[in-house]
This record gives structure tokens, sequence and C-alpha cells, in this order.
């Protein structure tokens, strides 16, 4: 049984983790921190009638509660501060917030080096938007240019998304690994309108960014070469797809060392 707190307990994914957990009968949920919300009830936060206690308003409530395992759906700011704590606290971490940058993926990495707890962070723990990652790499070799629309809810606060930035790494990668020549250089040199062609990611690979509401979280890697296209595209229409993501995580990440980027090394990938 492993024991596990969520931070960011009463936002929308840190509620579904919520009750991913307590429906696990392999996790224990011990403690929800969200410090605008405590000491509400934890049932009438989530919205499950079964769920006992209240939401806490701070790290400490994972001390108390015997906490193996931190869930960090927050905002970035506050997912590496609570982080840098589980790992002074020896505190196992899970990180789905989006917006983790470099830098502070670099300050988690040193955090948890010295740490007796590891961290992992994914840009996405939907299992078939990391096949989709997957899969893209596979193809990169092959085709001549590509290019990643990423689309949103319209609550969604960073763009590009963490799981666009890290497809381009991975793309880019597997270009390099296979030894071909960069992307051919954007042809476009008239911009009607600043910003059209979107931002430029890893290997210069272009993103562009969708926020609508109605949506969730959707991605497309499009791919072209001589004659043909080839486009990838995963959909996620309810939270509750990145649940075997985020459990698959909390059950793994006390097996590993110091700091994880992206759920595909659990898939053996």
């Amino acid at each position: 049984m492993v024991r596990v707190g969520v931070l960011g307990a009463a936002g929308r994914m840190g509620q579904t983790v919520c009750r991913a957990l307590w429906e696990d009968p392999e996790c224990e949920l011990v403690a929800a921190v969200d410090p605008p919300l405590a000491g509400r009830p934890l049932a009438d936060v989530v919205g499950a009638d079964d769920l006992p206690g209240e939401v806490s308003g701070d790290l400490e409530e994972l001390e108390r509660g015997g906490a193996e395992v931190a869930v960090d759906f927050t905002v970035a700011s506050s997912a590496l501060s609570n982080m840098q704590w589980c790992a002074a606290h020896d505190v196992h971490g899970v990180v789905g917030t989006s917006g983790i940058g470099e830098e502070a993926l670099a300050l988690l990495g040193d955090a948890f080096e010295k740490s007796r707890a590891s961290c992992l962070v994914a840009p996405n723990f939907a299992i078939g938007a990391v096949l989709m990652m997957r899969f893209a790499a596979l193809a990169a070799p092959y085709m001549d240019g590509v290019e990643i629309i990423e689309l949103h809810h319209d609550a969604k606060q960073d763009a590009p998304s963490g799981t666009a930035m890290r497809t381009a790494e991975l793309v880019d990668d597997a270009r390099r690994s296979a030894g071909n020549t960069p992307w051919a250089p954007d042809p476009t040199t008239q911009l009607n309108l600043a910003g059209s062609r979107g931002a430029s990611g890893a290997g210069g690979v272009h993103i562009h960014s969708v926020r609508i509401p109605g949506l969730l979280a959707h991605q497309e890697v499009v791919f072209g070469a001589r004659g043909q296209s080839l486009t990838l595209r995963h959909d996620s229409f309810d939270r509750s797809s990145f649940m075997p993501g985020v459990l698959l995580a909390v059950k793994s990440v006390g097996r590993r060392a110091g700091l994880t980027v992206g759920l595909e090394s659990l898939l053996g990938f």
C-alpha cells in the first residue's frame, strides 16, 4: 500500500487524482493540501461523499499523514518549492503541473540527487499521449518537415503546452540520432501578422497553440514528405484519461533514483 498526498487537491486535476487514489486498492490517500480551502471537508471539495478528512493548508500534512509520495498538480512556482520541500523531507514526488521549465528541472534534479527520495515530472500522464510522442519520434527520421498543433481549454495558463515542447524535443533528438540533416528552413519571408507561424521549439519545430472553451487536451503532430503527409493526433476528452499514468508513476517512482522526466521510461521505451 502506497501512502499518498495530493498537492493542489481542490483543482480540477487534484480532485480527479484524489478520487483515483481513493478507489485504487494499492494506494492510500493520507493528505490533501490546498491552502485556499483549508479546513473544508474533502468530500465536499472533491464531490465524493465517501472521502473522509478535510483539506489541509500546509505541506506538513504530508508528514503528519506519513505520505511516501506527493502528487503535485498546482502551478509551476508552487510545484518547484513543494518538490524542494519533498526532497528535503525524503518524500517522493510525482509532478503533472504544467509550465515546469529547464531551470526548474535543473533545480529539482539537484535537490533529488541529494535526497533519499526521487521525483518524476511528466508533461502528460495520458498513455495515449505518451504513445503519440513515441510514434512521432519513430517517424521523424523518415519525413521532411513537421509542425505541432496543441489545443487546450481556455483556462490553461501556459503556452505552448509541456506536451508539445516535449514532443518537439523527442522529434529533434530522434532526427539527430539518426544522423539526418536539420529540418529545412522555414520558407516564409513575409508575416502579415506577427507570430502567425507559431513558436519555435527544439530543432526549430513550429508549435501552434489553440485555447478554446469546450476543449480539454489535444495535440496533432503533422509530418510532410514528398507527395505525402502523416498526422498523429491524441485527444483527452476527460481528466480520467490521465489517471492510469498518474497511478503508474505513484507506484513506480520509489523504485527510481533522482529525477525522471517523462512517463515513457515507465512504459519501457
